[in-house]
């Protein structure tokens, strides 16, 4: 039979999603596409996803984000696991924080080009981190890689267009 997690560990849960979901909030509130004209008018893809879905799926990915980071610090492997995992994961959620700032409020596509091909590493990177210590961790972040790849590939083509 299987154990209740402690009180402990559920403030952990709570602390690393809200953190994640802390930052998300921030940067997009600094970057904030809502009433951009510039983007407005830039030439996007016909396969551009409306704007109304971006948030549910940040909100999703930084809680899965979150649980993920929670299941490294409760597992109970070396130092050394636990501090590669942990600087990894914070590069890519410092990287994460920059982009819509770089592309929305420095209106800058190609520095926001290279700056989410260095997150799509880093995100790649810390799912290899989390994988040495918990395979739930690495594959929450599995949908977080596959919308960077998506938003990589969003950010060029509109990078290319205008």
């Amino acid at each position: 039979m299987r154990k209740a997690p402690n009180t402990s560990s559920i403030w952990k849960l709570i602390i690393a999603i809200l953190a994640c979901e802390a930052i998300g909030f921030t940067s997009g509130l600094i970057g904030s596409a809502a009433m951009n004209t510039w983007f407005d008018n830039l030439q996007k893809p016909s396969w551009n996803p409306p704007g109304f879905l971006f948030a549910p799926v940040w909100t999703l990915l930084y809680a899965l984000m979150g649980i993920a980071i929670w299941l490294i610090w409760k597992n109970e492997t070396t130092v050394v696991n636990k501090r590669n995992a942990y600087i990894a994961f914070a590069l890519q959620l410092f990287l994460n924080f920059w982009w819509s700032i770089i592309f929305f409020r420095f209106q800058s596509p190609f520095f926001a080009l290279i700056e989410i091909l260095l997150l799509l590493t880093m995100i790649l990177l810390t799912i290899f981190h989390f994988s040495k210590i918990s395979k739930t961790a690495a594959y929450l972040l599995v949908p977080y890689v596959l919308w960077v790849s998506f938003a990589s590939f969003l950010n060029y083509t509109i990078w290319s267009l205008n």
